[in-house]
């Protein structure tokens, strides 16, 4: 059985086809950042401009490089929500489309469950399949998620961020010191030049729900380090240098990035991986999980895959490959085939939900 696979629920236009369930003969993204870069952020409306303009493009492209044609399709899956509700119709729109002219079922996805499902198909390609019960802890820019997955496909939410997700915090903290967009790469790159341990951050300890996460204090906390320290010249030197080079290199942010910075990205990032892995450790301890799944695009973070290998979690830690942490659609693929399986196949007139939740 083959799926084509479509996702846009952000800024990433992407298609993918998998065969059997773990077999990826194609996966192709189209990228929005050097569109949304200038603005230090996601523009919604620039991004249903750039999804509408890839995604014949890249759905052809993922076709091609699997040998595929439309009739050898057993499906086509879609991200349904959360996201962008402008972003989710383009994707939506074009893939019910092809379902309706192919004749072929087709299979609607939850972006957080397509997540997860990538450190499953990552883990089942390494030869280490993930052992259930299991948590999940979905971290990116626009969800810091913490589920327990009993067995695949089924899913309790234990905790989430009550304010900005752990991605969103990176990208604020890296756009008021002047760095650009999407800054948690950035961060992550710069890190490992400062002193972890140089400044000490705080979390609030706050009532209810001991897994529910909190980074806005955090952010917060950096502003307040940066405007006692009098570091206008400092950032205005990064603007300007954002301003000759759209991405500079490692070293061309070294340059004009002092050690005290250095520091404050490196303790700033210690403090998030600190969180995340508390209450992902708490939540697999809660519900005896044996396996921890860390995916979604902040498990990209090379500080994260360290120090989440280094310590002491309760069970084995499942994170998938960089490229299918960040939003792609070979993890909607991989989600799709058990629903294939099941037979829940979604009709045409199903809605894009931008608050689509995962239960």
């Amino acid at each position: 059985m083959r799926i084509l696979a479509i996702e846009s629920s952000c800024d990433e236009t992407a298609a993918a086809v998998i065969e059997d369930r773990t077999k990826v003969l194609s996966s192709v993204v189209a990228s929005q950042m050097s569109t949304h870069g200038k603005y230090g952020g996601v523009v919604p409306e620039l991004a249903s401009r750039e999804h509408l303009r890839a995604i014949v493009p890249v759905v052809r492209e993922a076709l091609e490089q699997s040998g595929t044609r439309l009739t050898d399709l057993s499906a086509v899956a879609v991200t349904v929500g959360p996201g962008l509700v402008g972003s989710l119709l383009v994707g939506l729109t074009y893939a019910k489309s092809l379902s309706f002219a192919t004749r072929r079922p087709l299979v609607a996805v939850n972006h957080l469950e397509g997540h997860i499902h990538a450190a499953i198909l990552d883990a089942h390609l390494a030869g280490t399949p993930v052992a259930f019960p299991a948590v999940a802890l979905v971290a990116s820019g626009g969800h810091t998620h913490l589920f327990e997955v009993p067995e695949p496909s089924q899913y309790r939410l234990l905790g989430k961020t009550r304010d900005d997700a752990a991605g969103e915090a990176f990208d604020k903290v890296a756009k008021l010191l002047g760095f650009a967009y999407p800054g948690g790469p950035i961060i992550d790159r710069l890190a490992p030049y400062g002193d972890a341990g140089a400044v000490r951050f705080t979390f609030a300890k706050m009532k209810g729900n001991a897994l529910d996460f909190s980074f806005s204090g955090l952010k917060t906390a950096v502003l307040r380090w940066v405007e006692a320290r009098g570091m206008e010249a400092e950032i205005a030197a990064r603007r300007e240098l954002l301003g000759r080079t759209p991405r500079p290199s490692e070293e061309e942010w070294l340059a004009v990035t002092p050690l005290p910075t250095l520091d404050l990205l490196a303790s700033f990032e210690r403090a998030v991986i600190t969180e995340l892995l508390t209450r992902a450790a708490a939540s697999a301890e809660k519900i005896d999980a044996r396996s921890l799944i860390v995916s979604g695009g902040v498990a990209s973070n090379s500080g994260l895959r360290a120090r989440a290998h280094t310590a002491r979690l309760p069970c084995p830690v499942h994170f998938p490959t960089p490229a299918l942490s960040t939003d792609n659609a070979a993890m909607i693929a991989a989600a799709a085939f058990p629903k294939l399986e099941r037979g829940e196949f979604a009709a045409l007139d199903i809605a894009a939900q931008a608050s689509l939740t995962l239960v």
